[in-house]
């Protein structure tokens, strides 16, 4: 039945696609034909590896090389539970891995993984564990997969160790050389800006086989940032508006707030450098925030959903969008949000069907969160007894709120347990005290 139900979707999908969809499958069925050698050899390999796992373990797993927060961030983590020795064999061991994708979203990165992980090529490891799968006992041989967990440093481990990846001399001397090249001065104070739009993954779209609107609901507005970069800029940083495609560009005629996704030289190089030297980075919560945060840079995250909120770094700050009723307009508490069954959602369609409206924070919110973050770092940040009080509140409200949801989920229940390290934004607590409840 499983046979016929495949054949069925495969003939389906023919129709709809025509001739070009009939080429791509023959190009499939082609590449299947050609790799069935591999696969003989990598039985033979899996035998030899089963005999001898009594005496020493081989592990793998594929790190997810098209999307650069996930392969920052499943790198890093997986050398923070090593050294913390989570998830490590007692046994001699050595760990593989293999990049699942074509695709790769950052070669400067990669390069910098390859010197801290074994990565093997994909066509060989690949069919080794697509056969490993169907035989039992094939677990002991697959490191835990990271991104099954959403990206989140469920053990607060982050903060105990330094960065896994780092420059060569002559990298930084490269890095030096272009910045100082662009006017920027050696140890000049910056930021990174990073505002999700949906150019990125519009490149990939297909309206048969891809499609990221589901994405849209993490969209946000560049213009609304010109407020809080133009703060910055006072208070003497350069502010670097990052991105590899963006719908529009950031409009300012401060000469220290650079739209560097929109100039020549954007590169591969220089995103990982200035993610990897800038004093914090504040994003809409997409990849690149990953890079900042394996160099150990506080973020100033402005999430969507609140439920996934980053909350695991003490020196990040918070954010979420705010969240109205379409029926009655009605903006909803924190609570609210929860119990509207969009704290977890991931998907625009569910906001829309649980008649729930994000609309982006104003300009000035958005400044407020890029100060409290400024004079933090400075150590300059006055807070009162009853900002104390607030933050118990608000954390209070959602770790009872996120109990509720995660009964059932062991992944979301692993997250909700995570130490709640980081601050929601004073400014937006102190202004909006009818939200926490």
């Amino acid at each position: 039945m499983a046979i016929l139900r495949n054949l069925e979707k495969h003939l389906v999908q023919i129709k709809n696609g025509g001739f070009i969809t009939i080429v791509k499958k023959l190009k499939t069925l082609f590449y299947l034909l050609i790799q069935l050698p591999l696969y003989l050899v990598s039985t033979l390999f899996l035998i030899i590896i089963r005999l001898i796992k009594p005496w020493f373990l081989i592990r793998w797993s594929e790190l997810r090389n098209a999307r650069i927060g996930h392969i920052a961030f499943n790198s890093e983590y997986y050398s923070c539970k090593r050294d913390a020795k989570i998830n490590t064999p007692s046994q001699r061991y050595i760990d593989i891995f293999y990049l699942a994708q074509k695709y790769n979203c950052n070669k400067q990165l990669i390069k910098m993984i390859k010197r801290s992980l074994l990565i093997l090529p994909s066509f060989f490891l690949l069919p080794l564990q697509r056969i490993n799968q169907f035989i039992p006992g094939g677990k002991l041989h697959e490191i835990e997969n990271n991104s099954t967990l959403t990206d989140r440093d469920t053990h607060n481990i982050f903060h105990k160790y330094k960065p896994h990846i780092n420059f060569t001399n002559a990298e930084e001397l490269k890095g030096e050389r272009i910045l100082n090249e662009f006017g920027i001065p050696k140890n000049a104070k910056i930021v990174c800006l990073i505002v999700r739009d949906a150019a990125y993954l519009d490149r990939y779209s297909d309206n048969t086989l891809r499609n990221f609107n589901y994405h849209s609901y993490r969209n946000g507005d560049i213009d609304r940032y010109v407020l809080a970069a133009e703060e910055l800029s006072k208070r003497g940083y350069y502010v670097f508006r990052m991105g590899v495609k963006v719908n529009k560009p950031l409009k300012t005629s401060d000469p220290k707030i650079i739209d560097y996704a929109n100039l020549k030289m954007r590169s591969d190089f220089m995103d990982i450098y200035l993610g990897a030297k800038c004093t914090f980075c504040i994003s809409t919560s997409c990849g690149f925030d990953e890079i900042p945060k394996v160099f150990r840079k506080p973020v100033a995250h402005i999430d969507a959903p609140i439920g996934y909120m980053h909350t695991e770094t003490a020196k990040d700050l918070l954010l979420t969008k705010h969240h109205f009723n379409k029926k009655n307009n009605k903006k909803l508490t924190v609570s609210e949000i929860f119990s509207s069954n969009i704290a977890l959602s991931l998907d625009t369609k569910e906001y829309e069907k649980n008649n729930v409206l994000l609309e982006e924070n104003s300009p000035e919110e958005i400044k407020d969160l890029a100060i409290e973050m400024d004079e933090r770092l400075n150590g300059i940040w006055k807070e009162t007894e009853q900002d104390l009080l607030l933050q118990k509140k608000f954390w209070s409200i959602f770790q009872k709120n996120f109990e509720k949801l995660a009964l059932n989920d062991p992944i979301t229940n692993q997250i909700g347990y995570v130490k709640k390290l980081a601050k929601y934004s004073t400014k937006f607590l102190r202004d909006n005290q009818n939200w926490i409840q």
